[in-house]
């Protein structure tokens, strides 16, 4: 609240208040919109103007709200990214109160992760063609994931499973390379590897731990 001439004057921070909510309010619809797109035609196929005329708001609405499609992509993955992590953490959670050893929860979290990657790859390359995918904005989500391989690295180390001797830093680096988006999609397109296949070898990777 402030005052002129020692009268309170609310219309400035009410205005401001219906702003924000107005720029939330545009800010979930456009979101919500271009991901009702992508997944009917393709993240490749939509355009920021398609973006715009289905959600009903104008072109320079959208442009402050997200500079370029890649920009919104990574909102729509920051958002997914949550949940999935989420998820994950309430699952090993619950892995660790029933005592399933460390590394098998490493190889239900890398099997989660390969079909998570499969489903927003398409996100993920539009994010990577526009050169955010160096940016420190994605460093979150992949220390996430990085932090997820390591602790339940040390954590097999500490409970037995695994020499004290390996590289742990290294190792977690190297069970995620494969998850690298531009690896992914040669693995799936070009090789033809399905989604069972790429699981099946990150287990074994892991179960090659064991006997090191």
């Amino acid at each position: 609240m402030e005052t002129v001439d020692s009268i309170p004057v609310f219309v400035e921070e009410g205005a401001s208040r219906i702003e924000r909510r107005d720029a939330a309010a545009n800010r979930a619809l456009i979101l919500e919109t271009a991901e009702r797109l992508f997944a009917q035609y393709g993240v490749a196929n939509v355009n920021m103007a398609d973006i715009a005329q289905e959600a009903g708001v104008g072109k320079g609405t959208l442009y402050r709200r997200f500079t370029n499609k890649a920009e919104l992509c990574l909102n729509l993955l920051d958002t997914q990214m949550a949940d999935f992590q989420n998820r994950m953490l309430d699952e090993m959670r619950q892995m660790t109160i029933e005592g399933v050893p460390r590394l098998a929860q490493l190889e239900h979290f890398l099997e989660a992760l390969v079909f998570f990657t499969d489903i927003h790859s398409p996100l993920l390359r539009e994010v990577q063609r526009e050169g955010l995918v160096q940016s420190r904005r994605l460093e979150r989500p992949h220390f996430w994931q990085y932090m997820t391989v390591n602790g339940l690295l040390h954590a097999a180390v500490s409970a037995g499973e695994l020499s004290p001797d390996l590289d742990i830093e290294y190792l977690g680096d190297a069970l995620l390379a494969p998850l690298v988006v531009d690896i992914f999609r040669y693995q799936r397109e070009v090789r033809g590897f399905s989604l069972e296949r790429i699981s099946a070898g990150l287990r074994a990777l892991v179960a090659g731990l064991k006997s090191s």
